[in-house]
């Protein structure tokens, strides 16, 4: 019986080893160099079917080895044919900057003994250091897509000759309204590529676009849709709205809480949370769409040196923190889409290390907890005894304040037509875009976009949003420009705020 289980093992390790995958010498070198032996599920699932040229369709939390999955491939694939022209051959389309960088990086340093050249190009920053990069031969592209958008019609790149194309963070995406821009990216891709899809979550929008960009593809899926990482021990604490940022201060106390990444809803809130902190004696700070990127990474790289304990982030600007040692995130305010908690509770818990996930849960949250626990099909324990407990009301409703200056011929709700509940009224909506794609609708593929609007993530993250009047000077053009800045607010950075 015993020698049955040794030989179980030993079948289980020879699967598991990198040197067991037909790999490259050059990348085998890479690898060794980082200590790498093992592949994750997610790696030792993908890496074989994408190296024999399949498409493929890949699920797994945040942490387990993604980037690896594809980037090996991609390398090998395009080390292994002549090198005829200076062309990307390879596309990955990530949507914030700070995932790009962490790409690319992945890139270089599987890649370090290849004659390979990788690039990352994104908004917050001027294009020219970009351009002048872009110039030179180019292997593979990692990009943002608003960012490759406004390149492609600067002609500064051609995708003519992509054979490999990524799509990573897929559901996110989706989530940020950037589904359009990635269509029109896709329409510049030649027919023959080889397409991956990869994503910590799996929701139905994400199969339909799949179904629609995939040929046939390989769908890997290492842990069950939407799940939370089970290294992970998940804390809830119910507390009062003003309260939340003492309760924070606290916690923070506690000297095992040795890192913390702290999500905020607002990059305002982020801001107020970084300001309290400090004025405690905690050195923090705060990362999100409104600081500069070198601002942004200033701060990622002290929080990553242990510089500093506490990184307030946005959820926009946390996509693409890899902190492997992150002991703790706590969820300052709770997301308004359930997914998302399976994302930040994600940053911890990494590398086969165990991580804890503090939630802040205040009057006005509990229909937002009750989506992410059906989401994840559990309770999150309850802390009990803590010094702020909710004792407050509810917040009311805000009266709408031109709803009494309505003229009698306008038409308003019924008292007998049911209300949205809250949970519903402060989630993103569908809402029509007129150029939207005649063949496929956002409620065909249940994609979430910003009313009214075209603007993408890239742009809010570098708060460059122009308005068709900036460089007017007349009394009328300027009364046109406040006109029209106030009816943006109303229907876009309403529904933006957590960039």
């Amino acid at each position: 019986m015993k020698e049955n289980v040794q030989v179980l093992t030993c079948q289980r390790r020879k699967l598991l080893l990198f040197k067991d995958l037909n790999i490259i010498t050059g990348i085998q070198k890479a690898l060794s160099d980082e200590g790498y032996e093992n592949p994750t599920p997610i790696q030792a699932k993908a890496i074989e079917p994408l190296l024999n040229g399949k498409d493929l369709l890949g699920c797994a939390q945040t942490g387990t080895g993604k980037t690896a999955a594809y980037a090996i491939p991609i390398l090998q694939g395009i080390n292994n044919q002549p090198t005829t022209n200076r062309l990307v051959k390879a596309l990955v389309l990530a949507p914030t900057r700070e995932l790009a960088i962490q790409i690319d990086t992945s890139f270089k340093t599987y890649g370090k003994y290849l004659s390979l050249r990788s690039v990352a190009i994104y908004g917050g920053v001027a294009q020219g250091n970009q351009t002048r990069a872009l110039a030179k031969k180019v292997d593979i592209l990692v990009a943002t897509p608003g960012r490759l958008l406004d390149l492609i019609n600067q002609k500064y790149i051609s995708l003519k000759d992509i054979q490999y194309f990524v799509l990573d963070e897929a559901d996110q995406m989706l989530d940020m309204g950037m589904i359009y821009d990635v269509k029109k990216i896709i329409a510049f891709l030649p027919k023959e590529r080889q397409t991956m899809f990869f994503s910590a979550t799996m929701p139905d929008s994400i199969d339909k676009l799949a179904d629609k960009i995939l040929h046939d593809p390989i769908r890997v899926a290492v842990t069950p849709v939407s799940s939370t990482v089970e290294a992970i021990k998940q804390q809830l604490y119910y507390v009062n709205k003003k309260q939340k940022i003492n309760l924070l201060i606290d916690l923070l106390r506690d000297k095992k809480i040795e890192s913390a990444l702290v999500f905020s809803r607002t990059k305002h809130g982020a801001d107020k949370i970084v300001k309290a902190l400090n004025a405690a004696g905690y050195n923090s700070a705060a990362i999100h769409g409104n600081k500069s990127q070198n601002a942004r990474q200033l701060a990622l790289n002290s929080f990553k040196d242990k510089k500093i304990r506490i990184l307030v982030a946005t959820d926009i600007a946390a996509r693409g923190i890899d902190i492997d040692e992150l002991s703790h995130v706590i969820i300052y305010d709770l997301p308004e889409v359930p997914e998302i908690y399976v994302h930040r509770i994600g940053r911890t818990g990494r590398a086969g290390l165990n991580g804890i996930a503090i939630s802040f849960c205040d009057q006005d949250e509990t229909a937002l907890l009750k989506d992410i626990q059906k989401l994840i099909k559990q309770n999150i324990p309850v802390v009990e005894g803590h010094p702020y407990p909710i004792t407050d009301a509810p917040t009311p409703p805000k009266a709408k304040g031109r709803s009494s200056q309505r003229s009698s011929g306008q038409s308003t709700r019924s008292s007998s037509q049911p209300q949205r509940s809250s949970s519903q009224s402060q989630r993103p909506t569908s809402q029509h875009v007129s150029n939207r794609s005649k063949n496929t609708t956002s409620a065909d593929l249940g994609i979430n976009t910003f009313a009214g609007s075209r603007v993408t993530a890239d742009r809010f993250q570098n708060d460059t949003v122009k308005h068709p009047y900036e460089k007017s000077g007349s009394h009328n053009d300027r009364y046109k420009k406040d006109k029209w800045r106030k009816n943006d607010d109303n229907k876009v950075y309403r529904n933006a705020k957590e960039f």
